[in-house]
């Protein structure tokens, strides 16, 4: 049997590219059949973020400088993309941008539990599909419920906020090793690479992984 290889991902919930990134992995893993052993790692873009969020068209415009009609014009691109890789993205004139710290927790806490993974594709399915608010306690509960977790537990976790030091404790030891942006995808402790790929490139390197590993 193929060794599983370990990949550690550093992303945000609110990044698009992050929900593409990882299902460009997940198609390169089933295309080659190299099993993957994936732990999540917070980063957030917009730690300054009120509660509530922004409006996306508006941070885009104001943050980026780029014009509500190039933004639904990436919109419908990614859409595009997100459909071929089997994810749906419903964005929306009401889409916001969300202060993801309290995400984080909640994975950060389901990580303790083994279950990392199915928390973080819940939340994004609950933000980028539904167009859920995933600062809203409620929200996460569900989503942590989705994936298996007592949903009272999960609850506790986020009103003591016991992972909080730890998920800024990560994103700091992430940025201390380099890590600029998201998503970022480090292969077996030792080879990061930045940005969605795409899935032939991360084919490419589960191989190349692989062939180093039975050498």
């Amino acid at each position: 049997m193929t060794k599983a290889v370990h990949v550690d991902i550093v992303s945000d919930m609110v990044c698009v590219f992050c929900v593409i990134g990882y299902h460009q992995l997940a198609r390169a893993s089933k295309d080659t059949g190299i099993p993957l052993q994936i732990q999540w790692h917070p980063f957030e873009l917009n730690p300054w973020m009120e509660p509530g969020g922004e409006n996306h068209i508006e941070y885009m415009a104001t943050r980026y400088g780029v014009p509500a009609e190039k933004t639904w014009q990436m919109r419908r691109q990614l859409t595009e993309v997100g459909a071929d890789l089997g994810f749906t993205f419903n964005f929306t004139e009401e889409t916001r941008v969300i202060n993801t710290f309290k995400a984080h927790q909640l994975i950060d806490w389901a990580s303790d539990q083994d279950l990392g993974q199915e928390v973080t594709l819940e939340i994004f399915k609950a933000y980028f599909t539904n167009g859920e608010n995933i600062e809203d306690h409620d929200v996460l509960v569900a989503a942590a419920a989705k994936a298996g977790l007592d949903p009272d537990a999960a609850r506790a976790a986020l009103q003591s906020e016991s992972h909080a030091e730890s998920v800024r404790a990560k994103g700091a030891f992430a940025k201390s090793r380099g890590v600029s942006g998201v998503p970022s995808m480090i292969f077996e402790h030792n080879h990061m690479v930045s940005g969605a790929q795409g899935a032939d490139a991360y084919a490419r390197i589960l191989r190349r992984l692989t062939e180093h590993q039975a050498a």
